[in-house]
């Protein structure tokens, strides 16, 4: 039986990061009203995911829960125990599945992670993106640089996976600035880190501070840098670079996100969540009130598409080029066809030429020098319209 992942978004920030485009409120009047809803729909939903490649179609098991955001660690404890309880009693579950809370520093605190610690939360993804106070403020985080590295110290005695997240290519971050991020990372011995290069979202208050002059544009020779520095120094230290922007120690791959690349079926449950089941893609309605009204009438506020074969083939070439499994050439072939599998090559040629793509055991990768370039060589892999 092949699993799934529940995917449940937590849409409150006590206050918006400046470079931030994901749904969110920072007011908490809702936040119980919220817990109920999502319960709701958690149950409302809990007969989405069976197999039908079983002989009698049966519900698939779940294998990972993750709590995502917004920021997920402004929930109580109780809170947090009483919608994992949800999917238990709704859902058939792992014997051992992946539970992901992603946390801000500042919600860690010893005894919040000790609390933490007694329920089913296994993995902790902290939100640092930095340890330097200037980058901290630019990006007006809620915490500090102390903070940073105190959650870290006090996590890491109570959880054995742990991953957080760095922002890199940052104004006016020096590559020794980024070196000593990186370092100081490592010295606390997390087994997972997330790395994303700082990118301008419309409508965020980065995108206004860069147009008023008040920020400098983030560069993109100065964010491929950062990357090089990163995947060097961390495959280095015994990490290995599985997606583009995800690095893990052996058998510390994060199993929700893997879910996602490898194409297995997920339901996203709360305001924004998007859901996938193989065949077709969904999204809830990215606003509050409108979300809580609907699963108070016993309606799920959501919309849906039907994934064409040519929408299947582009999804694929896109996660398939950014991780470590790369682009099964054979799959191609038999999932989608020759013509597909014909263009695919065909528009590969100039990146095989140019040392960005290579071929070995009939997988289509990007090399070293072609990694970084990963979405952007993906859409010329895309197909528009085959006729």
């Amino acid at each position: 039986m092949s699993g799934g992942a529940i995917y449940i978004h937590i849409p409150f920030c006590k206050q918006a990061c400046h470079y931030c485009d994901f749904h969110f409120s920072t007011s908490m009047k809702r936040k119980a009203e919220m817990v109920l809803a999502l319960a709701k729909e958690i149950q409302m939903r809990k007969n989405e995911l069976f197999d039908s490649q079983l002989p009698t179609p049966n519900s698939q098991l779940i294998e990972t829960i993750y709590f995502g955001g917004g920021t997920p660690s402004v929930l109580q404890v109780e809170e947090i125990e009483f919608l994992i309880e949800e999917v238990y009693k709704h859902y058939k579950v792992a014997e051992k599945p992946e539970i992901t809370l992603e946390a801000n520093p500042d919600d860690l605190s010893e005894n919040r992670i000790i609390e933490l610690a007694n329920t089913r939360i296994n993995r902790l993804s902290i939100g640092i993106q930095s340890f330097f106070e200037d980058d901290l403020q630019l990006m007006n985080r809620a915490h500090n640089s102390a903070e940073a590295k105190k959650s870290l110290e006090m996590a890491t005695r109570y959880f054995d996976n742990i991953s957080i997240d760095l922002i890199y290519g940052m104004p006016g971050m020096s590559n020794e600035k980024w070196r000593a991020n990186i370092e100081t990372a490592l010295s606390f011995g997390v087994p997972h880190i997330s790395s994303y290069a700082l990118t301008v979202e419309p409508k965020t208050a980065l995108k206004k501070l860069i147009q008023t002059g008040k920020i400098a544009e983030p560069k993109d020779d100065v964010a491929q840098e950062h990357f090089h520095i990163l995947v060097d120094t961390l495959q280095e230290n015994g990490f290995i670079h599985y997606e583009l922007s995800n690095f893990g120690k052996k058998n510390y791959f994060s199993k929700n996100n893997s879910a996602y690349w490898l194409g297995k079926k997920y339901i996203g449950i709360g305001p924004s969540a998007h859901s996938y089941d193989g065949i077709s893609r969904s999204w809830n309605v990215a606003n509050n009130i409108i979300y809580l009204k609907s699963l108070e009438e016993n309606k799920l506020p959501s919309e849906k598409e039907i994934l064409t074969q040519t929408d299947r083939y582009n999804e694929y070439v896109m996660t398939g080029l950014r991780t470590i499994w790369g682009i099964s050439l054979e799959r191609i072939q038999n999932e989608f066809g020759q013509k597909y599998l014909d263009y695919l090559l065909k528009q590969s040629q100039k990146f095989l030429s140019d040392d960005l793509l290579s071929i070995e055991n009939d997988v289509l990768k990007t090399t070293k020098k072609g990694k970084f370039l990963a979405d952007g060589i993906a859409s010329d892999l895309f197909l528009i319209n085959l006729e």
